[in-house]
């Protein structure tokens, strides 16, 4: 039986923040349900070399088995990375598949979604993708995609066929920043073990908040 988590992971995508609307309907449920779990949700540099390392950092405390991860986009790649080096649980919302490859065009001066932050995305940060990527998944069983038919920005054919094997939830239509993911917040909680305390049977379909546009 696996065990429920503990610690939380959010983990954003490209050119996002805390401020996503994904990773403030997620936090909104830990406060409102599950205060004392252990939540991170952090900015992550531009770096992936110092993102990763600040997360293996961090994570380093944390129990693997009782630790889960939520990764969107650029973040379900790094979650991904984290769930092979560290044996925690995952779950992917439209997940990079090949950043390397894709982010390459964004090479220079970009700005941020949430925010009048620009940041610059250096033509090294190519490599540094490349040098975390996990060369295979060894147990699918940790890994959960919500995968979108419709996103605008990733292939989910790619998505589909990394991920194969896995637990899939393959949306018809869609986009890429899930914008039903309250919808989905029941199952993602199930997989990792967590619940509404004030309801009766694991993975109960509670109420997911949905935060202020």
């Amino acid at each position: 039986m696996t065990a429920d988590t503990t610690h939380l992971l959010y983990l954003h995508g490209f050119r996002s923040s805390p401020q996503s609307a994904k990773a403030r309907i997620t936090a909104a449920w830990v406060q409102q349900h599950q205060p004392d779990l252990t939540w991170w949700c952090p900015q992550l540099p531009p770096s992936p070399r110092e993102a990763m390392q600040m997360l293996l950092d961090r994570l380093a405390g944390w129990p693997a088995a009782q630790t889960g991860v939520i990764g969107s986009s650029l973040g379900g790649y790094y979650a991904t990375a984290l769930a092979e080096r560290l044996g925690c649980r995952a779950v992917l919302l439209n997940p990079a598949i090949e950043p390397a490859r894709d982010l390459a065009q964004h090479i220079g001066e970009t700005t941020a979604w949430h925010s009048d932050a620009r940041l610059y995305f250096r033509a090294e940060y190519i490599d540094e993708l490349r040098a975390i990527a996990p060369a295979a998944l060894t147990r699918p069983e940790r890994y959960f995609a919500i995968i979108a038919k419709g996103d605008e920005v990733l292939s989910w054919v790619e998505m589909s066929a990394r991920y194969r094997g896995c637990r899939v939830e393959l949306l018809e239509g869609g986009d890429h920043a899930l914008s039903d993911f309250a919808d989905h917040l029941p199952e993602v909680l199930a997989f990792l073990g967590l619940r509404n305390p004030a309801t009766s049977g694991r993975g109960s379909r509670s109420p997911a908040p949905r935060p202020r546009r």
